[in-house]
């Protein structure tokens, strides 16, 4: 991590260019617009319907009030913005914000986008949260002690989300919505027809979510596309860590989720292949903005600093957009990024290969 004077001059940096540079992503459509549409929309086909000025700074979680059977279908639709810093422009979409239960337990669920349809297997009151700057200790909803309820203070945002219960049979085509909620409807619809499922033998963390980052190609390659959202994309293994077990892997980045150092918390965006230990540390490998090569720093994250271990592969732009081939000697790598200024002994296995992607 970057010491705290680093990290103010980081600060600095961000600042400027949120003060000089002008914004060029496209918001999600407003809440206030969706809110106005909802409520004005005929809702006549649905069981029961809610609409929910979500709070970022409550703790999960939230009661909608809607009493929920098993074999209910249920749409939500959520739009808006939680925001971690609005004097730097860095906040997290509704799509990977929004998250559903149904009962005092879980399991826990979201959508890989704003918008999602399931079908209830419990019966049970509808709860709603918001998960960052938290994070999730278990699938029934508790947070991890790294994150206790005090983290959410401060948080601001402007979430809203209509939620519409068909009952036993989906009537999400023949809703007759307006406006930004018909733009929902149709983006709903349009997911539905398409639905995605994580690459073969793969899966993703299950308490950041599902995501669509990561899409497998035909010819064996995979192909990652991430903007405004992150995703851990996971697969088992079994191997030995000996003095000689290496990892190796070719990868072509087009572009840098981040501009700037990425050791800090407000700028940690970053590509990586990581390796998972039996010890449940892991080294992620990325290609740094501006680190140098062979930096260690462990993560920024409050909720990942004792687990997680960053080791600089590659840095700047020369070098992207072409494919490069890269082998690196793990048992070495742990002793030196982890074992030795953690003083852990080393690990005997390596569980879990990961491909990570962050750009929020």
């Amino acid at each position: 991590m970057a010491n705290p004077i680093e990290e103010l001059l980081v600060v600095g940096r961000l600042l400027g260019r949120r003060l000089t540079k002008p914004r060029t992503d496209k918001p999600a459509p407003a809440a206030t617009s969706f809110a106005a549409d909802f409520a004005a929309t005929d809702h006549g086909n649905a069981k029961a319907h809610t609409l929910i000025a979500l709070p970022s700074n409550q703790p999960p979680w939230f009661d909608t009030g809607l009493e929920i059977a098993s074999g209910d279908v249920l749409t939500i639709l959520a739009t808006g913005r939680t925001e971690l810093s609005k004097m730097l422009d860095i906040w997290v979409g509704a799509g990977f914000q929004v998250w559903a239960r149904i009962g005092e337990n879980g399991p826990i669920f979201r959508g890989t986008r704003p918008t999602n349809t399931v079908t209830a297997d419990k019966t049970g009151r509808l709860y709603l949260a918001t998960s960052f700057p938290g994070e999730w200790a278990n699938k029934d909803g508790e947070l991890g002690s790294v994150t206790p309820p005090e983290v959410y203070n401060g948080i601001k945002g402007d979430i809203t989300v209509g939620v519409l219960n068909w009952g036993d049979q989906d009537g999400l085509a023949n809703w007759p919505a307006q406006g930004v909620a018909a733009q929902m409807k149709t983006a709903e619809l349009d997911r539905r027809a398409a639905p995605y499922q994580p690459p073969e033998g793969w899966q993703y963390l299950w308490y950041l979510g599902d995501a669509e980052i990561f899409h497998k190609q035909d010819d064996g390659t995979m192909c990652c596309h991430t903007n405004k959202d992150a995703s851990i994309l996971q697969r088992e293994v079994d191997f030995p860590l000996t003095p000689d077990t290496h990892i190796d892997w070719a990868w072509l980045i087009e572009q840098l989720p981040a501009t700037i150092r990425e050791d800090t918390l407000p700028t940690h965006d970053y590509l990586s292949v990581a390796v998972e230990f039996d010890d449940g540390q892991d080294i992620t490998y990325h290609w740094s903005a501006e680190l140098p090569v062979e930096r260690v720093y462990t993560c920024p994250l409050p909720t990942w600093k004792d687990k997680e271990t960053h080791l600089i592969v590659r840095s700047g732009p020369k070098g992207l957009k072409e494919w490069q081939q890269e082998r690196r000697n793990l048992h070495d790598d742990y002793i030196r990024a982890i074992g030795q200024p953690k003083g852990l002994p080393t690990p005997k296995r390596i569980v879990k290969v990961w491909l990570i992607a962050v750009s929020i």
